[in-house]
């Protein structure tokens, strides 16, 4: 999974666009509002993409609210963006960012 997600993130800077990821709950200990909310607050985000590990399993739904309403009140600015698999993150953010919708920082939140 972490050279899926390496490659993935490759992407952004073959086209010059800076990311960031925050990975959570990889071992069941984060505290995944205070990781998720300190990342967020970090930059001005343009775009978050939400990783499939979120999103893709049915015991996770808890966590995918928890991660879109923190991203909706530390980032409301933000793109929210859904990749199909880490080697899709720069191809699901490119659709909110560049060109017409700006060029600012992307993130990356996944499980």
């Amino acid at each position: 999974m972490a050279k899926a997600i390496e490659a993935g993130l490759a992407k952004f800077a073959e086209h010059g666009v800076g990311v960031e990821t925050c990975l959570v709950c990889l071992d069941g200990t984060d505290d995944v509002a205070a990781v998720v909310g300190q990342a967020l607050r970090a930059h001005p985000w343009e775009c978050v993409t939400v990783g499939g590990g979120l999103r893709h399993s049915d015991d996770q739904v808890e966590l995918l609210e928890l991660v879109i309403n923190l991203i909706r009140r530390h980032a409301p600015d933000a793109a929210i963006a859904f990749n199909d698999n880490p080697a899709t993150t720069y191809e699901a953010a490119a659709r909110w960012i560049g060109g017409a919708h700006g060029a600012g920082p992307a993130g990356s939140l996944g499980a």
